[in-house]
């Protein structure tokens, strides 16, 4: 390794001065003749920032709170009430996901009050699947759908700031209206529009909050923004559990509010990465964030490095076409394979990691214990992560969680009569699921340069919430069998997963801000390889 260190670094300058030759005359030079990077120069100002100053960053990512909320509360809201037998002796007679279905209606009665549940309130108890499942289904194809139409604004027109504040607030409205609901087909139109709406949260805080850091927090902030998705996920059966009893639209306000109020915390608390505004050329605006980032005075005349950095950019990257970034995806063949690859790895694992709760009405386990136990699962999968992030290579880490996610929902498939195995098999999956979610997330972040990054994210999360889509059919389709559910996710997690290793490796690297860049750290690494033979 030692060897391969020198040839590396000069292949790397090879590459370096090639692409500088290949710009006009005009672009502007680093002194030794490289085209400078805007990562490196903003990493010579922030890189020894004290911990205070990645707070704007933290703050940032306490939005997964109110995301993973936002997610998963169709659990409780539209879960199958109690109900028991009027004239039973033992008073209760079914619950959890048996239905009364079939049985005369003057022979049952819900045990809770009939608001508590849409199925009670709208009388869904002897409601197909589809039905059942469209809630679900409705948000889900609300995120897939303002994935597309939203996913290159941050990286065009609105930045990473207006478009996290953009989507928090209009999610948070949407909930409160959807606590308004008059009727099924309302209410999954509402959701729809939450969906529509949250779509864009999770890529833009992810984006900004790794961006606004330098290059030794990058992978930590993004486990912070993992465990607040996880408290987000963990505070859900515990406010359910409180408004028990309540209508459910008691719950969708319990979460829309505190949604609000943090949105006017992101206009003012919150910077704008001064990446991209560098790469769209309003260079003022970023250099006077990465003074009150690094906590100190810049003169004017050490800031050279970063406007030299910043004009040779500016020419090829600045655009006001929206979609410039998803043309520059899928213009380039390397971009499009690792695209492909890692899409396809992400939508395997968001069947799983959305399916799995969604599947637990399904298990004999109490609802409320059995979707805390999943959230609690969640800690030591961002925990790992956190510490070991810098000593695990992002390719087979992948691999290795994802086929263990598929061989443990098998075993949970498997086992009949449900109890603490079926239960133990079904956390392991969703722990494996976890892990491999925050990888791929990261891995993401690594494969590609600042100008088109966003997108990609984006891009990313469309085939994670793809899979989420369709978990809520096969979760409905599970109540007859468990293999059309825990099996189906084994199966798809573990295939998709395989594709891990179509991808390049990038632990330890850092990141590029253009595609050149880009192909110029690839042609130098192959170059390095082929010498090394």
């Amino acid at each position: 390794m030692a060897d391969e260190a020198p040839l590396l670094i000069s292949s790397a300058a090879a590459c370096g001065q090639s692409c500088v030759e290949s710009t006009t005359d005009e672009t502007p030079k680093h002194p030794n003749g490289v085209l400078p990077s805007i990562d490196e120069a903003i990493e010579s100002y922030i890189g020894d920032a004290g911990t205070t100053n990645i707070l704007p960053a933290v703050l940032a990512t306490l939005v997964l709170v109110f995301d993973a909320q936002q997610t998963f509360i169709n659990v409780f809201t539209d879960a199958m009430p109690p109900w028991f037998l009027k004239n039973s002796s033992s008073a209760s007679a079914a619950a959890g996901g048996d239905s009364p279905c079939g049985l005369p209606p003057s022979t049952w009665s819900w045990s809770l009050p009939i608001h508590s549940s849409t199925i009670s309130e709208w009388s869904l108890e002897c409601a197909s699947p589809a039905v059942l499942g469209l809630p679900s289904s409705s948000y889900f194809s609300g995120c897939l759908a303002g994935g597309f139409l939203f996913a290159t604004l941050a990286d065009s027109h609105l930045g990473r700031k207006k478009m996290l504040l953009l989507s928090t607030l209009s999610m948070s409205i949407s909930a409160a209206l959807t606590a308004a609901s008059p009727s099924l087909p309302t209410y999954a139109a509402l959701r729809f529009v939450a969906g529509l709406f949250r779509s864009t949260v999770g890529t833009s805080v992810i984006v900004l909050s790794t961006e606004l850091v330098s290059r030794r927090w990058r992978d930590r902030i993004s486990i912070v923004g993992f465990s607040c998705f996880t408290l987000g996920f963990l505070s859900l059966p515990a406010m359910a559990y409180v408004s028990r009893g309540n209508s459910w639209r008691v719950l969708y306000l319990m979460i829309s509010l505190p949604s609000f109020l943090y949105t006017i915390l992101i206009y003012f608390f919150i910077e704008e990465s001064p990446r991209w505004l560098l790469l769209r050329g309003r260079r003022s605006e970023a250099i006077e964030i990465i003074k009150r980032i690094a906590g100190s005075n810049i003169n004017d005349s050490s800031i050279s490095k970063l406007k030299l950095a910043a004009d040779a950019r500016e020419k090829d990257e600045l655009s006001t076409d929206i979609f410039v970034a998803a043309k520059m995806l899928w213009g380039n063949r390397w971009a499009f394979r690792r695209l492909t690859a890692v899409m396809t790895v992400s939508f395997g694992v968001g069947m799983v990691y959305y399916g799995m709760p969604l599947n637990l009405g399904n298990l004999s386990s109490d609802l409320y214990l059995s979707v805390a136990l999943n959230a609690i699962t969640e800690l030591p999968s961002s925990l790992i992560i956190f510490f070991l992030v810098g000593r695990m290579n992002r390719r087979s880490s992948t691999l290795a969680f994802t086929a263990a996610s598929g061989l443990f929902s098998l075993v949970c498939s498997a086992i009949s009569g449900g109890g603490k195995a079926q239960m133990a098999a079904e956390l392991v999956a969703f722990f494996a699921a976890c892990t491999a979610f925050g990888l791929v997330l990261i891995f993401s972040i690594e494969l590609f340069p600042t100008c088109v990054r966003n997108s990609a994210i984006a891009m990313v999360r469309q085939a994670v919430v793809l899979g989420g889509a369709v978990a809520p059919v096969l979760v409905a389709a599970g109540r007859g069998s468990r293999m059309l559910s825990f099996g189906v996710f084994g199966l798809v997690i573990g295939c998709c997963g395989v594709f891990a290793v179509c991808l390049p490796e990038t632990r330890g690297r850092g990141i590029c801000d253009t595609m050149e860049e880009e192909e110029c750290r690839d042609s130098a690494a192959k170059f390095a390889i082929e010498e090394g033979r």
